[in-house]
């Protein structure tokens, strides 16, 4: 049994977590027609992402793993279509990567030598598709595992949840390539981890490890080899029986309060709240806890 690791007091991933049993492996289980629970659920969005469904959990992977899972534009686009028509079942979300690495980043091959018309419109491409994620119907739990490199960061940074294995590495290697970031990354990115982190990142090559990682903010989760997703799917599945509207305000209302000013903020905090607690599925959780019917908050063990 492993403990999830918490950050330092202070840090953005504060918080002591319960433990979990050890996982079902990435590289097995995470791949098309190969069901967690027994059940052949799994189905191909494309040759290179596979989604398939555990309960109200859609499990997206992607497949490149001859590339460490470098995405190329079919790719990008194949995870916009399926985060964009997911079930209707489907009340959250993990996204992982087969094989020994969640993403390498831009597959440059497919990038090779384009115009600057060209190079605008295939990062639009991937803007659309990680808005998808980031700006989607349900919450997105993030496997992060060897590799999670230039736009492999950009991706993760899109997600909501992230839980790293002890093998994840970070690194921006844009400045060694003679490339920008164009997947997303410098707009999510120094909300998470600010500019100075992300300049020296980008400027020396710097890769950071797991634990560093987890105490700037780049996942909120660490677990051992092998342990992620189990991690994250508990973490979905606890998500999933959230009310649907408080899961959509705090994905798409309390990152754009984030942006506003303190005035305009606590306005549309106000008017976020009455929409969320008049919807009927709240109102019955109200009742519930007011009937002693629903468990009360715990300390952490």
């Amino acid at each position: 049994m492993s403990k999830k690791t918490s950050a330092p007091a202070g840090s953005p991933t504060e918080g002591k977590r319960t433990r979990i049993a050890p996982s079902r492996n990435i590289s097995s289980i995470a791949s098309a027609g190969q069901s967690t629970g027994g059940k052949p659920t799994g189905t191909t969005a494309s040759p290179t992402v596979q989604i398939r469904m555990e309960g109200a959990v859609a499990i997206v992977t992607i497949d490149r793993r001859a590339k460490r899972n470098a995405l190329d534009g079919a790719t990008v686009s194949a995870l916009g279509d399926v985060f964009a028509n997911l079930p209707k079942t489907a009340r959250a979300a993990v996204l992982c990567g087969a094989g020994e690495h969640f993403c390498a980043g831009l597959d440059l091959a497919d990038l090779g030598e384009t115009s600057a018309a060209e190079a605008m419109f295939h990062s639009r491409l991937w803007h659309r598709s990680f808005e998808y994620i980031q700006f989607g119907r349900v919450p997105v739990v993030a496997v992060l595992h060897g590799a999670v490199v230039g736009g492999g960061l950009e991706l993760a940074a899109a997600t909501h949840i992230r839980v790293a294995e002890a093998s994840t590495f970070y690194a921006l290697p844009e400045g060694q390539r003679g490339i920008f970031l164009g997947g997303g990354g410098t707009a999510r990115l120094p909300r998470i981890i600010g500019v100075p982190t992300i300049t020296d990142m980008m400027l020396t090559g710097r890769t950071l490890d797991a634990g560093e990682g987890l105490a700037i903010g780049l996942s909120q989760y660490l677990v051992g080899a092998g342990e992620g997703f189990e991690c994250a799917l508990q973490l979905a599945q606890t998500i999933a029986r959230n009310a649907p509207m408080t899961n959509f305000a705090v994905t798409h209302v309390l990152p754009r309060i984030a942006e506003l000013s303190n005035e305009q903020g606590l306005l549309v905090e106000a008017m976020a709240s009455a929409i969320v607690q008049d919807a009927p599925e709240a109102k019955e959780r109200m009742r519930a806890f007011l009937d002693g019917r629903a468990s009360k908050v715990k300390a952490p063990r």
